[in-house]
């Protein structure tokens, strides 16, 4: 059975960490889980250490302050690929993203490179958002998609599953995107490096009611981001 890594990036999560790695590892899959935390001030990281002690599946990156989603993604995917883990998954740690999902992104990558759990493959499937951010989110994605030329209806998803040697080609060096845009920025590259992609439907609850993610520096971020991948598509600079 191939083995998989789940790398959950932390920031104050400590109601949700105990019980978002036991969903994960209660799955009928091989997954070990890694977290990536920046100096939490709630003490997240002190958990997942007392974790760890009792429990091998469980490994921890602690940062000595918030770095941001983008850089915890990559020295996780650095880990994973030096560790030799075969499926690699990003995952958000407030249940945003259901572990039991899990199982089917992990059945695909059997076929696939890099497979999507994706809020828009199948309609709008988010619960919880604010009609005005569902549509900003979902039309965003449609310019994403329109700009670069990625075939993807969910281009911001951070629910996926990557094959090892996904992340070993492209250059994560290179990346320097927080947020959306980071995900953007990797299904771009994946998919024009000639990676098979799938998405599957998922459905997005938002957990953290009234504390919105979303700000106009992540959105004007995301957009600079698109528009560069549209360059880089146009004069064939992949």
């Amino acid at each position: 059975m191939n083995k998989g890594l789940v790398i959950i990036p932390t920031y104050n999560e400590r109601e949700n960490i105990d019980n978002i790695i036991n969903r994960v590892l209660s799955q009928p899959v091989e997954l070990d889980v890694m977290i990536v935390d920046d100096n939490s001030p709630d003490g997240t990281g002190e958990i997942v250490r007392h974790i760890a002690k009792r429990d091998k599946r469980v490994h921890l990156i602690e940062r000595p302050d918030k770095k941001g989603l983008g850089t915890a993604y990559i020295e996780g995917f650095k880990w994973a690929i030096k560790e030799g883990y075969d499926y690699i998954f990003e995952m958000d740690a407030d249940f945003s993203h259901n572990p039991n999902d899990l199982p089917r992104i992990y059945d695909e990558l059997k076929r696939y490179d890099l497979v999507i759990g994706s809020r828009y493959s199948n309609g709008i499937s988010v619960v919880n958002w604010p009609i005005s951010r569902v549509m900003l989110s979902f039309f965003a994605n449609i310019f994403a998609r329109l700009v670069t030329g990625v075939p993807v209806m969910d281009l911001t998803s951070g629910f996926k599953g990557f094959r090892r040697k996904v992340l070993q080609k492209i250059n994560l060096d290179l990346i320097r995107a927080d947020g959306y845009g980071f995900q953007i920025e990797m299904h771009f590259y994946a998919y024009y490096l000639g990676f098979k992609v799938k998405e599957i439907p998922i459905i997005f609850v938002d957990r953290r009611s009234g504390r919105s993610k979303m700000s106009k520096q992540i959105i004007f971020e995301a957009l600079l981001i698109v528009l560069r991948l549209g360059f880089y598509r146009l004069f064939r600079r992949i």
